[in-house]
């Protein structure tokens, strides 16, 4: 099987980490012997620049010596069509949501990028969700399957907190919460969490680690050396840093966005904010931080083995190129 993987997310020098679990699906497809090529691109929210790649991946590859197109993201299904070949879509969130600005509205990229996404969900061949919610957004009769993104058990699972902590130079007595995402990014929505834990450490001594663009390997030791993972994102499909930190049994305090309900609604010790307030979100921090203890959850994330995940997507291919004779 020969396919072409198109993403508009994908490691660059200026994103370093960028769409790592798209790099880690193409591994493991890969790993399966299954020819993968890869086109990444950066749309950057503009319309105006997918004319360029749109030419130049007719100019790099042969699309009708191809099997199937997988897009990652709606909007670079834009760079698929027109085309012969059959295409198979995942929708990660953003692409079905929108985008959300400083103001916390949508912007009009991201009502642009919506309609977009229906658009191409309805000439994909097969569609697939990251989470079960992002649903609602697709248009009515379109078919979708369920398959988040996996996670690298190889690196992602528990060590020892002072041996992550002496690793990465951090205090072996102070407690620490976690921000795993780019403050730059207003979906993420960091000013939420900082007032939230500069509320937090009127009651417990607590220091905020934000990480962004650091090896994924560091983020890892980060989960591990961690006391708390905060979340506070807008919206969502199915973060894959919470599934990640449930690997390495880190406790969790959330809003309710995307699948985290689903994922750590039942496990003792992560909380769930029932407001997206700094006071509410405090509170959760404050409660785990006065009992710290590691949750037990890495055998509630096994089915998230990456290999499993890409199987399940390897099935939908087949699917699609038996469907096509």
């Amino acid at each position: 099987m020969n396919i072409l993987v198109i993403t508009s997310e994908w490691p660059s020098a200026r994103y370093p980490v960028s769409g790592i679990f798209v790099v880690q699906q193409v591994m493991f497809l890969r790993k399966l012997g299954i020819e993968v090529e890869v086109f990444p691109f950066r749309g950057n929210k503009n319309p105006l620049y997918y004319f360029d790649p749109w030419w130049k991946l007719r100019q790099q590859h042969c699309l009708t010596s191809l099997d199937l197109i997988h897009v990652h993201w709606g909007q670079s299904g834009i760079l698929a069509v027109p085309c012969k070949i059959p295409m198979v879509v995942t929708f990660h969130g953003s692409d079905l949501q929108g985008f959300v600005g400083k103001s916390g509205r949508s912007t009009a990229a991201g009502v642009i990028l919506q309609k977009v996404s229906r658009w191409i969900a309805k000439r994909a061949q097969a569609v697939i969700i990251v989470s079960t919610h992002l649903a609602e957004y697709l248009p009515k009769g379109v078919s979708y399957n369920v398959i988040p993104c996996g996670i690298d058990f190889g690196l992602f699972h528990p060590i020892p907190q002072p041996e992550a902590r002496q690793r990465l130079g951090l205090s072996p007595d102070k407690k620490y919460v976690l921000f795993a995402s780019n403050p730059a990014n207003p979906i993420k929505r960091y000013s939420l969490a900082l007032e939230a834990v500069e509320i937090a450490k009127k009651h417990v001594v607590v220091e905020l680690l934000v990480i962004a663009d650091v090896p994924h390997d560091q983020v890892a030791l980060y989960m591990n050396a961690c006391d708390v993972l905060l979340f506070t994102s807008a919206h969502e499909g199915s973060p894959t840093v919470i599934k990640e930190a449930l690997a390495c049994n880190l406790p969790i305090v959330s809003v309710d966005v995307g699948d985290v309900r689903e994922r750590i609604g039942a496990i003792d010790g992560c909380v769930i904010c029932f407001e997206d307030t700094p006071t509410v979100i405090a509170q959760g921090l404050i409660q785990v931080l006065e009992s710290p203890q590691r949750i037990q959850a890495l055998t509630e994330v096994q089915n998230m083995n990456n290999e499993l995940i890409v199987q399940q997507i390897v099935d939908i291919y087949e699917y699609v190129l038996k469907s096509k004779k």
